[in-house]
């Protein structure tokens, strides 16, 4: 059961045997979980977990939970999404208590929806359990703003890529351009350089800053700048095994006024103590 205050009295709701729960596993830092997540987590017969959540994270799963990676990281094979959803319905369909769990948030681009329509058709009861989104977590553990009054009235979440790992070809560039001071991408390192070349041509200023925020709010945590002419310069440096979100506008240079008295260090798992030897 989840550790609560000797205070406190709430009472997990029930996680029904033959049930799926769709887990926002947050940006990275495990004390970002909601309470709701780290119950399910605990509870949970088997965790069908992405490539990308956190390993701090998986450590919080119960000790009869079995672990199974059910996402792939970029330019490697993964399963599929079908196949991934059908898994899915068979674990529940044995009787156990499934948690899928994401990085972010399962409902921004996470296919949390595509997975909650599958389980719909098939009978099967499920929950969705909302996460901290990286377009969140990660600009405030950078100390990035997405928003601040007389520089950026509106942000906007974009995807760098679609199915096929190019830029996505029904997003209107210049329209994006125009709809809001703050740009945050997800998944655009490998398409960065286009974005960029997209977003001067329809009128943005090459030297706007842009932030890169990799590994966001765990103890691997780096943040690196450039400017839009300098963008795919940069990302080409980037492993592209670390997770990393890319924030374009004016608010990433309020990091520099911020950063230097901002504190960002991530929650700590500590393993228990050893047991001491018998009749030592």
């Amino acid at each position: 059961m989840l550790a609560l205050p000797a205070a406190s009295h709430l009472v997990p709701p029930d996680f029904a045997p033959g049930s799926v729960w769709l887990v926002g596993a947050g940006p990275g830092d495990p004390g970002l979980l909601t309470l709701h997540a780290a119950s399910a987590l605990n509870r949970a017969d088997v965790i069908l977990h992405d490539a990308l959540v956190a390993p701090e994270i998986l450590t919080l799963a119960g000790p009869r939970a079995r672990l199974e990676s059910a996402g792939k990281r970029a330019g490697q094979p993964g399963r599929g999404q079908l196949a991934l959803n059908e898994r899915l319905i068979a674990l529940a369909r044995q009787g156990l208590r499934v948690v899928r769990l994401k990085g972010g948030d399962p409902l921004v681009f996470g296919r949390g929806g595509e997975e909650a329509l599958a389980l719909a058709a098939a009978g099967i009861p499920f929950r969705i359990l909302p996460g901290i989104s990286a377009g969140i977590g990660a600009t405030a553990s950078a100390a990035i703003p997405l928003t601040h009054r007389g520089l950026a009235h509106a942000a906007i979440f974009v995807t760098g890529h679609d199915r096929t790992g190019e830029l996505p070809a029904d997003l209107d560039w210049t329209a994006i351009a125009c709809a809001a001071p703050v740009i945050v991408l997800y998944m655009a390192l490998g398409t960065i350089g286009a974005i960029a070349a997209a977003l001067i041509a329809a009128g943005r200023d090459p030297a706007e800053p842009v932030a890169f925020l990799s590994d966001a709010t765990t103890p691997r945590q780096k943040t690196r700048r450039a400017t839009l002419a300098t963008a795919g310069a940069v990302a080409a440096g980037i492993p592209s095994r670390d997770p990393t979100l890319i924030v374009i506008g004016p608010t990433v240079g309020l990091a520099d006024l911020l950063g230097p008295l901002h504190e960002s260090a991530p929650m700590r798992l500590v393993p228990p103590p050893q047991a001491s030897a018998a009749g030592a």
